[in-house]
Formats: structure tokens, sequence, C-alpha cells
């Protein structure tokens, strides 16, 4: 096994087990994905600054047990900064980790932490969303072609509320769609009910196609409007984190011309890419969802 030390800004870390295997089917390493990390840290960084963040860690590769995170690792260095957090679920303040540098974030992909999972808000104002998001999760044989589908029809309703909306993939099976909002009024009380009042309206508008119950067997076919991850407990997927798929695909932004492009073309492959494409992209594009850290959006009232 591999292990090095490493200085990073400053800050010496042991990196382990470099040479293991995460990604059987695609030979990626441990330290494939370190490097990967410290290639889009400057992207990343922004999107994860300030926000508790609950790791899903895949110590023995992404094919054996995982384990989800929220506290802080008692053997974490004193340099990594962790916000307490009152949770319902458990009943105690919970020690989150916040990774605002790239230390911490090679740090935590040393702990084969290969999904990154962040909130709505950032910690020390976590009632207050920065943000509100639908997640479009296709029902088999729906695929993420539907979930573009149902994206533009988002785009189109939030367009008539003159809001913006930035599409990324979720990196598994669907695609998400994020409302900045970054204003000191934003709470949960709103962001909640109005992102559910949207998904039943889609309902209502398209039954054939859209759903906004959980419930697994109104799925079949079609795609569920997640409206509930709106919550200050409830956490989704960061852009430009890796998915514990059997190859390294990422949650990857992507433009509105690729959403029609899909959904026109019926080929869900087009949104799928893995850790070496998303470097191409951000080399080519820079940060497409950098809009959702600035962009300042006020909700107007639900739509009836």
């Amino acid at each position: 096994m591999s292990d090095r030390t490493v200085t990073v800004r400053g800050k010496q870390l042991k990196l382990t087990n470099g040479d293991k295997v995460l990604y059987p089917d695609a030979g990626v390493t441990k330290g494939d994905v370190i490097a990967y990390y410290e290639r889009v840290s400057d992207v990343l960084l922004p999107h994860l600054k300030g926000r508790a963040l609950t790791m899903k860690r895949y110590p023995n590769g992404v094919d054996q047990q995982f384990f989800f995170q929220k506290d802080a690792p008692k053997h974490r260095p004193d340099w990594i900064r962790t916000e307490p957090i009152w949770t319902r679920s458990n009943g105690r303040d919970v020690n989150f980790l916040t990774i605002n540098s790239l230390p911490a974030l090679i740090w935590i992909a040393n702990l084969a932490s290969l999904e990154l999972h962040t909130t709505m808000s950032r910690a020390k104002t976590s009632k207050r969303p920065t943000m509100m998001v639908f997640d479009l999760d296709p029902g088999p044989p729906a695929t993420v072609v539907e979930c573009c589908q149902v994206a533009l029809m988002l785009r189109s309703l939030m367009a008539e509320l003159g809001l913006e909306l930035y599409p990324k993939t979720s990196g598994s099976k669907g695609l998400q769609v994020y409302v900045p909002l970054n204003t000191p009024s934003a709470s949960f009380e709103q962001t909640k009910p109005f992102a559910l009042a949207v998904a039943r309206l889609l309902e209502e508008q398209h039954p054939d196609l859209v759903v906004s119950n959980m419930r697994r067997e109104l799925r079949e076919g079609r795609v569920l409007v997640d409206w509930s991850q709106n919550d200050d407990m409830k956490t989704t997927i960061c852009v430009y984190s890796l998915r514990a798929r059997p190859r390294p695909t990422v949650s990857t932004p992507v433009t509105w011309d690729e959403v029609e492009a899909t959904a026109e073309g019926g080929d869900p492959s087009t949104l799928v890419f893995e850790s070496p494409a998303v470097l191409e992209r951000i080399e080519a594009h820079g940060d497409l969802f950098e809009p959702v850290l600035k962009q300042h959006q006020q909700l107007p009232d639900p739509p009836a």
C-alpha cells in the first residue's frame, strides 16, 4: 500500500493507501480520487464553503459497504473547521465539518469520502437557505431524458414568475434544478411550500409524466419532482462531487442547450460525465454553477 506525507498550502497531510482501487470497473484508485478533488478544487470549494457536510464514505470501494458520516471525526486536524448544528433526528448538536480549504478537501478525500452532500443553507445560518432545489428522479423505465423534459417545463413556469434556474446532473440517474436566492429574507418555511406547490401544479398539468408523491408505486415511468429537499435537515449531492457508481460519474453543471438536446434526442448517455470529462468542461467553460452562489432572487407567491 502506498502511503506518503505531503504538504498542501502549509498543512502536512498523511495520505494512505493511494493505490487501493475504489472503482473496480474503471480501475480508479484512491490516489486518483484525491487527484480529481485537488484538480477540481478551485470550482468546488466555493460551493462547499461554510456549508455543513455529510460524507458518504466507501473505504473499500464502491462495490463494498459504505456509511454516512455527519459528525466530524475526532482525529481530524485542529485547523479543519466544524460547526455544531441541532438535528431533530439525533436529538442533539451534530458537529459538522465545513470544508473551506484545499488541505481540508484533500483530507476528506483521503477518508474515501467519495460523495459530498451539503445543505441548502450555510452552517452559521442553518435556517436560511441560499437556494431552492427541484430534485428530478426518474422512475424506470423513465430516464434522465424525461427529467430533461420536466426541467424545461420547470424553466418555463419559473420564467413566468421572473426566476432563473440552473441545472446539473445528479451524477446518478436524474437531474437537479436550482433556484439561487442569496437573500436574507429566504426561509425554509417559504421554499418548501413553494417547491411543493410547483411540483403539484406540474403533476396536475402533466399527470402522465410528473408525480409529486414519494410513494414508489406511483413513480413507474414518471419523474418525481422531489420538493422535500428544501429542508434544513436535508442535503443534496454537491456540484462536482463524485458519485459511487460503477464508473466515476460526477454531479455536473449543464447548460439549458444540453438539457434541450437530451430531451429532444432521447439519449440519456449525453448527460453522463465522468471525472476526466468534467475537468475538460471546467477548462472550457469555467464554473457553470457559479450563478447559484451569487445571483439574488426573491421568491414570489407560489403558483396557484
